[in-house]
């Protein structure tokens, strides 16, 4: 087939059949007009031709089995040119203006009927060959995204059988000879059939960007599909890429994420552009990627703090083409910690380091203390001496009504950032719930049961958490950071609480592996049903919808702190956390 040929093959190929159409229209012309034999106007046709195709137009790289209507316009424009600039060299050249205009234009006529016949039939025998052989495809999408891929699925084994689109302007029409019908129609016609399965779906929306609705196309197209693919979004789509190599496998972050629609990007431009900024935890999942977003929001300069040697130096690897400064240190150690304030002075601190797994904390509760508390307390501190303008505090859902030493801890945090002496720096906390992807989530954890072939663990069947994708959760970070003032906790809306045996069971039919079991292993340690992101109804509104400012709890700052120091010295440090927080429940044995 043509468009398996290489480049060459291509090139010699078509100088073959313009040299036969036109060898066919000249000949038919002037037997028509009944004129003599003239090699000269031959020779001089074809080379017209050909300097057009090969060095103008290149469109001898158009493929026959792919044409489209705007392949048959590009080849019929150079015909047409070819006659445009033939006619004064013939005029002044062979002379008989009159006869040689007739042979010109019946000529064209006859090459452009030649030429366009062979693309459609060589076109109309590919499909029907390729139709005989090919896997079946529908492109949910008559859009131009939808178009376009139709175009490119000509050179694969799939073959489209319909496009569907519930726009009632496109409702019961063509798309170059394939039916365009509704999702109900399609469905309905499904259910008919015996064997109602084709092989793909391809989701052809890259503007699509409500979950809510890929999850509903998801569950009710399904049933009839082996696989379903998707288009990225508009803003991961590559336009000069062949969008048929872009499609992607549907996972379960398309079925589950939220993707906030009050998202003001030129808002953290103008927070995050031209400043010096630190931030600690910068290789975990969440530190990571808000590196990322500072760096293409365009700080002056970023300064990643990590004691993961390997994560910090994936980091600094990654964004190595910005002002990118790696620290190996440990939020604990104040010492070498205010040795960076003083060296890096940054306008915003973006505190990510944590230990945030739950059970993990629950057995060292020491290091989760120190780490959590103390650290943050180290870089509170030090961003108000060395006059940083903002800090931000990274907390979790998991700090509102704690059953786990790990909430307490950063419950905590939110106290002494709330009422910590603030001088001249703006410190604010932004409290959020779980990130689809992050290290040590259910979803790693499941795809890695998957791939053993199960079972796949689940503590409880009632167990729910909020989710978000990591980008999306990272931005409306910055966002809520942008606008918090001195003592704010700022809760970002989650979308709506998602069952985790809910999770499991999209996970295995995405994977086919229905036949995996699912097992439920009971509660861990510090572990609760439901997670919650509010603490009081009167908490207060913000110009953004996705953005919550949780009702302040006054605290005595000298009372948190003494309380803070008993709480590393004594031995029944479970007993001062709730102290600290009454509403520490905890829940020790899951």
């Amino acid at each position: 087939m043509i468009s398996t040929l290489r480049s060459s093959d291509k090139r010699l190929l078509s100088v073959l059949v313009t040299l036969t159409l036109t060898i066919c229209s000249y000949f038919s012309a002037i037997t028509f007009l009944g004129l003599d034999t003239h090699l000269n106007h031959l020779i001089f046709i074809f080379s017209m031709r050909i300097i057009l195709s090969f060095i103008v137009l290149n469109d001898y790289k158009l493929s026959w089995s792919a044409s489209t209507a705007r392949s048959y316009l590009k080849k019929n424009l150079i015909g047409i040119l070819v006659f445009l600039l033939s006619l004064p060299v013939f005029f002044v050249v062979f002379k008989h203006p009159v006869i040689i205009f007739k042979m010109l234009l019946l000529e064209l006529i006859f090459f452009l009927f030649l030429q366009n016949f062979a693309m459609f039939t060589y076109r109309f025998a590919y499909i029907t060959s390729l139709a005989k052989k090919s896997k079946t495809a529908v492109i949910y999408g008559a859009g131009k995204a939808g178009q376009k891929l139709f175009e490119e699925f000509s050179d694969t084994i799939f073959r489209v059988v319909c496009f569907i689109d519930d726009d009632d302007k496109l409702g019961q029409r063509t798309l170059e000879g394939v039916n365009v019908i509704t999702k109900d129609i399609y469905i309905k016609s499904a259910k008919k059939v015996k064997f109602p399965k084709r092989d793909i779906l391809v989701i052809a929306m890259p503007s699509l960007s409500d979950k809510k609705l890929i999850r509903k196309f998801y569950d009710e197209l399904s049933p009839y599909f082996y696989e379903i693919r998707i288009l990225p979004s508009l803003k991961e789509i590559l336009q000069d890429k062949s969008f048929f190599t872009q499609l992607r496998n549907i996972d379960v972050k398309d079925l589950l994420a939220r993707h906030p629609k009050d998202l003001n990007e030129e808002r953290i431009r103008n927070f995050i552009k031209g400043k010096n900024i630190l931030v600690t935890g910068g290789g975990g999942s969440i530190g990571s990627e808000i590196c990322r977003q500072v760096c293409k929001f365009g700080a002056e300069q970023l300064v990643i703090l990590d004691h993961s040697e390997y994560d910090l130096y994936l980091i600094n690897e990654e964004l190595s083409n910005y002002n990118v400064i790696p620290v190996l240190q440990s939020v604990r150690d104040r010492d070498h910690l205010e040795t960076t304030f003083d060296k890096y002075r940054p306008q915003i601190v973006i505190h990510a380091a944590a230990y945030k797994h739950v059970p993990m904390v629950e057995y060292n509760v020491i290091e989760g203390i120190t780490n959590n508390i103390i650290g943050t307390k180290n870089c509170i501190d030090l961003s108000v001496k060395y006059h940083a303008e903002k800090f931000v505090l990274i907390s979790t859902d998991k700090a509102v009504r704690p059953t786990s030493v790990m909430g307490a801890t950063k419950r905590v945090c939110e106290l002494y950032a709330q009422n910590m002496n603030h001088n001249e720096t703006a410190i604010c906390s932004v409290r959020f719930g779980n990130v689809l992807g992050s290290s040590g989530s259910v979803i790693p954890k499941f795809t890695k049961q998957i791939q053993q072939g199960g079972p796949i663990t689940i503590t409880h069947p009632e167990m729910t958490r909020y989710f978000m994708l990591i980008p999306e959760a990272c931005q409306l970070v910055l966002q809520a950071a942008s606008i918090g003032r001195e003592g704010e906790i700022l809760i970002l809306d989650m979308g709506e609480p998602v069952k985790i045996l809910d999770l499991a069971k999209s996970m295995l039919s995405l994977a086919g592996r229905e036949d995996i079991d699912i097992k439920f292993t009971g509660l861990r340690p510090g572990e609760k049903l439901y997670e919650e992101l509010l603490i009081s109804e009167s908490d207060k509104k913000t110009e953004f919808d996705s953005i919550t400012i949780a009702q302040a709890r006054q605290y005595d700052l000298e009372l948190l702190n003494r309380q803070i120091d008993e709480l590393l010295v004594t031995d029944d440090k479970i007993s001062k956390l709730k102290e600290i927080i009454p509403l520490f429940l905890h829940n020790p044995n899951g």
